[in-house]
């Protein structure tokens, strides 16, 4: 017997859905009824149990607080207009799950309680799933070290949960980007790649400083020249480019985005060939003056897609009018048309509740 074949499962007395105010969803600031909770100890998982949404306890020795062993990943789930429940590509997410756990010497979470915990917890929550254009319930698995131990060393003990979160589009309008120059995201040998808190603690005095600017987020850019575009904030960037759709190559300081995975994919179905390469951000500069850069978009679970209108390196300043656009617009629709179940499947994405 695996440790998804008995979950325990408490319900609540009392939903706060009826509280839910549906035409107010920022991202990630509602979450519903019930969560998820597993704990790793003495090489084992213990038992898994879905239970109300609740604070845990833990001490101020967490392992987690002072080294930073921390790893998460983001999911959504759908309603098709039959009202069927489906999450979108999850075995993505579980097998980047496990990848970022490898990087951060962390235990690997089961298949059976990472996607069967998380269907029947989505199953329990699902009228929480907004029903409403480029809405969805947000996924949040998450792995912590739990030892209460002051030393710097991989932790022994660990909790695993899931949370879910109703949310609306996390970009409601077109973005204003700075080119990053100075801060570094993430250098080659270092844990860029894997889904790890860290790394976006990193990020925060940087994207803060591009928001004191007038700017929404930061591209960031190579850690030794400062000349190729890596990632776009919290998303993979593509830049339509000479009539090619053009995104930086995965490396270990990139994330492999599954939003990116399937926007390749649809791109390449329009009949729009995809390069994955080093991009000089002097290469991108130039094409605008060209006139050959049209589109510049970023592709993220939170975001999906979000079109840049305008992007800052040094001082030149490059706007594009996103209402004219016709590559970024159709990509987004067709994956959301597959979400909400409004397109054909053909790739298999869609894993039913």
């Amino acid at each position: 017997m695996t440790a998804a074949d008995d979950i325990k499962i408490t319900k609540v007395k009392n939903s706060k859905l009826a509280e839910l105010d549906a035409n107010n969803l920022p991202f990630g600031k509602y979450f519903t009824d019930h969560m998820l909770e597993v704990n790793y100890k003495n090489g084992e998982w213990g038992q898994l149990e879905i239970k109300p949404y609740q604070p845990i306890s833990i001490d101020p020795a967490c392992a987690a607080i002072h080294y930073g062993q921390s790893i998460f990943e983001g999911i959504k789930a759908y309603k098709n207009e039959e009202g069927e429940t489906f999450i979108f590509r999850p075995i993505d997410n579980f097998t980047r799950f496990n990848i970022s756990a490898e990087r951060m010497k962390m235990p690997h979470v089961p298949e059976d309680i990472f996607m069967e915990g998380m269907r029947q917890l989505v199953k329990i929550d699902e009228e929480w799933i907004p029903h409403r254009p480029d809405h969805s319930l947000y996924i949040r698995p998450f792995m912590f070290a739990t030892d209460n131990v002051i030393g710097v060393k991989p932790g022994s003990s660990y909790k695993f949960l899931i949370i879910l979160s109703p949310t609306g589009p996390y970009y409601s309008a077109p973005m204003r980007i700075y080119v990053e120059q100075k801060y570094v995201r993430a250098v080659r040998g270092g844990v860029g790649f894997a889904k790890n808190a860290g790394n976006y603690g990193a990020s925060m005095y940087a994207t803060e400083e591009a928001k004191r600017k007038g700017y929404d987020q930061v591209l960031w850019t190579d850690a030794f020249e400062h000349k190729y575009v890596q990632e776009c904030g919290t998303m993979n960037v593509f830049f339509i480019m000479n009539n090619k759709a053009v995104t930086p190559a995965l490396e270990d300081t990139i994330l492999a985005g599954v939003t990116r995975a399937s926007v390749i994919q649809l791109i390449e179905d329009m009949g729009i060939e995809v390069e994955e390469r080093l991009i000089n951000i002097d290469e991108i500069t130039a094409a605008y003056k060209n006139g050959q850069l049209s589109e510049v978009f970023g592709t993220g679970t939170a975001a999906t897609i979000s079109m840049v209108k305008e992007l800052c390196y040094n001082d030149f300043v490059m706007t594009f009018e996103t209402e004219k656009w016709k590559i970024a617009p159709q990509v987004g629709r067709t994956l959301n048309d597959i979400k909400e179940g409004k397109a054909e499947d053909k790739y298999g994405w869609l894993w039913k509740v």
